[in-house]
């Protein structure tokens, strides 16, 4: 069972235990305990999963936190616990005393049901007010699946984690500034769009005419965009109908298309858009990579995916056919990459 489908599973299971959990210890039991062992972590053993890991303040002598994770015997997380039905914002300030009187460069605060992980990118050795990643575990989504597997034990890198924590606590706090500018448009939101296509001043009034023009041109992208993934996926599911009518040959039945391939396809067609019709741009899955095809043609490949549950990677090509894989901490990082996939339109 990969990452993605243990998650699915213990979270399933979350919902039916949680009437069963009295204590805060029970909690930890059978809630983080669990958890930590899909991260990898051996919980049974001290030099890995540290249980009341002792983090003194001051002269305040034997505090201890409810886990630390260690590498190299030393602390690389801090884990502090509450019981399911208790809120996380009260406890944030005990996380906060005990960071900076330890080598560790995350803290994770947790319930059993929801997950806060913190770092220290405002102040070094302090830790930030707000967590830069954060889900819960009833309701997790798959974008929040691949951030969580930068944590898995298989792949924990400290500087490539404390990097992503910078751009997903940014990125997070514009998703929010964004949403809430396409559902209430602010007048300095209006008035970037308005400048760019009216050709005068940009009155009081002209903001008043533009501001539901702007929310509703907004809305039609999200639904246009709902669309399409929802034709894709009806494709998808006509093409597995068909399918089932011949049986698969033996190889083809070893090819599974992931939501993480379907998303991927998706980002190279909007990238793709500007430059030629979507209709052209076709995602053929293989064993060992899903490559995305000029008019279906596998003498015209626009980019691969080397997608695996715990390691995401690009291959692209130059204008020889020569390929090189890049490495993707999340999907979004497919758009760094936009000019080459938009030269290999022009190399054909």
């Amino acid at each position: 069972m990969d990452f993605k489908e243990e998650l699915r599973q213990f979270a399933k299971r979350v919902d039916r235990l949680l009437p069963q959990i009295r204590t805060e210890e029970a909690t930890k039991t059978s809630l983080v305990m669990p958890f930590l062992k899909i991260l990898g972590y051996d919980v049974f053993d001290p030099f890995e999963v540290h249980p009341e890991f002792i983090a003194d303040i001051g002269i305040k002598k034997g505090e201890k936190v409810d886990y630390a994770i260690l590498r190299e015997e030393k602390p690389v997380i801090l884990i502090e616990c509450k019981h399911y039905a208790d809120g996380l914002d009260p406890h944030n300030s005990q996380l906060f005393r005990y960071f900076h009187t330890t080598e560790a460069k995350f803290g994770l605060l947790t319930n059993g049901v929801e997950y806060r992980f913190y770092t220290d990118l405002v102040t070094a050795n302090k830790m930030d007010e707000k967590p830069f990643f954060e889900f819960k575990i009833t309701d997790i989504k798959d974008n929040e699946i691949a951030e969580l597997r930068k944590f898995h034990k298989s792949v924990f890198d400290l500087d490539s984690i404390s990097t992503a924590a910078s751009d997903l606590k940014y990125s997070n706090e514009l998703t929010i500034l964004v949403s809430g500018d396409m559902q209430h448009p602010s007048d300095e939101f209006v008035r970037y769009f308005t400048k760019q296509v009216y050709p005068s001043v940009v009155t009081a009034k002209i903001l008043e005419q533009f501001t539901p023009l702007v929310k509703r041109v907004f809305a039609q992208i999200v639904n246009d965009q709902i669309a399409e993934r929802l034709k894709s996926a009806l494709k998808k599911e006509t093409e597995t109908e068909e399918q089932a009518v011949t049986p698969p040959s033996e190889p083809d039945a070893l090819i599974v298309t992931t939501q993480d391939e379907i998303d991927g396809f998706l980002i190279v067609k909007s990238i793709l858009r500007k430059d030629i019709e979507v209709g052209r741009i076709f995602m053929r899955d293989n064993q060992s990579y899903c490559g995305i095809l000029l008019d279906d043609n596998n003498r015209k490949p626009l980019c691969r995916f080397y997608f695996t549950p715990n390691r995401l990677r690009i291959g692209l090509f130059d204008k020889d056919k020569k390929e090189t894989k890049y490495e993707l901490d999340r999907l979004d990082d497919i758009y760094r990459y936009a000019e080459q996939i938009a030269q290999a339109i022009a190399n054909y």
